[in-house]
C-alpha cells in the first residue's frame, strides 16, 4: 500500500479550499483519489436555494487538485520543496450529473505529458455508483520555487 503523506504535506491548500480527502493510487502515468463535500460547505449556501448543487467550478478545483497538482507534485518529488509555484493554465471540462451535499466523488487522472514544468491531464470523475459526472483536460504549471 502506497504512503501518500509526503505529498499531502505539499499540497499548497487549507480548509475550506482543500478538496482532496485520499488518494489511492499514483504513478508517473496517473494518479486516483476521492474527495466527499461537507453538507456545510461555504459554496452550498446560495447555489439554488431547495436543492444545492455543486457549482461546476468547484468540481473543476477538484479536478485539478487531485488529477494534476497531485499528480505534479509525485513528478516533481525528487527536486520538490514545499514551496511551490502552481497556476492552472487551461480547462476544457464536459459535466453530464450534478453533485450534491455529502456525495463522493473519484477522480482519475492520466497524464498526457510532463515537460518544461507543463502538466496537461486528462481527467474523469465519477460519483459514487461509478457513473460519469465530468471528464475534461486540465493544464498546469508547476515549478518548485527553490529553482530559476
Amino acid at each position: 500500500m502506497q504512503n501518500f503523506t509526503h505529498i499531502y504535506e505539499k499540497l499548497p491548500y487549507s480548509k475550506p479550499f482543500l478538496f482532496v480527502d485520499a488518494l489511492h493510487h499514483i504513478d508517473e502515468n496517473g494518479v486516483e483519489g476521492s474527495y466527499t463535500f461537507p453538507e456545510d460547505s461555504f459554496f452550498y449556501a446560495g447555489h439554488f436555494k431547495q436543492r444545492p448543487v455543486t457549482p461546476g467550478v468547484i468540481l473543476t478545483e477538484v479536478m485539478a487538485q487531485i488529477g494534476v497538482v497531485c499528480l505534479g507534485i509525485f513528478l516533481l518529488d525528487a527536486t520538490l520543496t514545499n514551496d511551490i509555484g502552481i497556476a492552472m493554465t487551461a480547462t476544457q471540462i464536459d459535466f453530464f450529473k450534478p453533485v450534491f451535499p455529502t456525495e463522493t466523488v473519484t477522480v482519475r487522472s492520466t497524464k498526457e505529458y510532463f515537460r518544461f514544468y507543463k502538466l496537461k491531464c486528462k481527467i474523469d470523475m465519477l460519483n459514487s455508483r461509478g457513473e460519469l459526472v465530468c471528464r475534461g483536460t486540465i493544464s498546469g504549471m508547476m515549478k518548485p520555487n527553490n529553482h530559476a
